[in-house]
């Protein structure tokens, strides 16, 4: 039986060490447009000074909090306690997908198995997050970008957070190619065909990365792409390699006869 995105069950899991509770209420915002978080925890050394500002955000959202402490120094306990339990949530059989939260490239592998029986994975973090973790899932969501798409106030970054962005990648070459690989014998393209080829290509695209709240918006904005139709039926094509038909003319109204008084 299929199940659609909104009664989807999801696991909400959370790299506490790795993410600012700064951005818990966007994403669990964002993630509810692709299912219930069924299962929401987050996983860190609550025992730290460094994780006191996630006590608001636990209480608030009703995220379990899993302690883990840090039993040799450097070494991260934290991940291998989010895996287990992320294995075991998956072997209970009754999760559709996961939502891992984090910018650390050790979940890769945990991504990967997680698809591999089946389930939809969700990543979660930072633009410095790895191109290894962001590709392992099915799709891959920068917390900045949902940040501003709330259009609120955003604390300043941390150290560890300033670090260099992953490149966006060109986008005339990714719609173009888009286009090509999807469009019919005329060269037209349908838009929902567009989005399942780029979110397949790469995970981490999203409109909001070239400032476009939706794809059609994005491709509508595009001078080297044209478009026809509107809402789903919205069609797209390579400029100079599609013919647009024209609207036909108006038709005048005939011109009243005078009658003789």
């Amino acid at each position: 039986m299929t199940t659609t995105p909104s009664t989807a069950r999801l696991a909400v899991l959370i790299d506490a060490d790795n993410t600012s509770p700064k951005h818990v209420s966007a994403l669990l915002e964002e993630l509810a447009t692709y299912g219930v978080a069924t299962v929401k925890r987050a996983y860190g050394d609550w025992t730290t000074p460094q994780l006191g500002g996630w006590k608001a955000q636990l209480n608030r959202h009703a995220i379990v909090p899993v302690q883990q402490f840090a039993y040799t120094t450097g070494k991260n306990a934290t991940d291998s306690a989010l895996i287990i339990d992320a294995m075991d949530l998956l072997y209970s059989g009754n999760l559709d997908a996961f939502a891992l939260v984090s910018s650390d490239s050790d979940f890769t592998r945990l991504a990967t198995r997680l698809r591999e029986s089946g389930r939809t994975v969700y990543g979660l973090g930072l633009r410095k997050t790895p191109q290894s973790l962001v590709a392992a899932c099915d799709t891959f969501i920068y917390l900045e970008l949902l940040g501003e798409q709330a259009g609120g106030e955003t604390e300043p970054e941390t150290p560890e957070e300033v670090e260099p962005a992953a490149p966006v990648p060109n986008l005339q070459s990714l719609l173009s190619r888009a286009v090509n690989a999807t469009s019919d014998d005329d060269g037209w393209a349908r838009l929902a065909a567009i989005g399942s080829y780029l979110r397949s290509a790469d995970s981490s695209f999203d409109p909001r990365l070239y400032g476009a709240a939706k794809l059609a918006t994005l491709v509508e904005s595009q001078p080297y792409l044209t478009t026809t139709g509107t809402g789903s039926g919205l069609r797209v094509g390579l400029k100079g390699q599609v013919t647009v038909a024209k609207k036909p003319a108006a038709r005048r109204a005939p011109a009243k006869k005078a009658t003789a008084g």
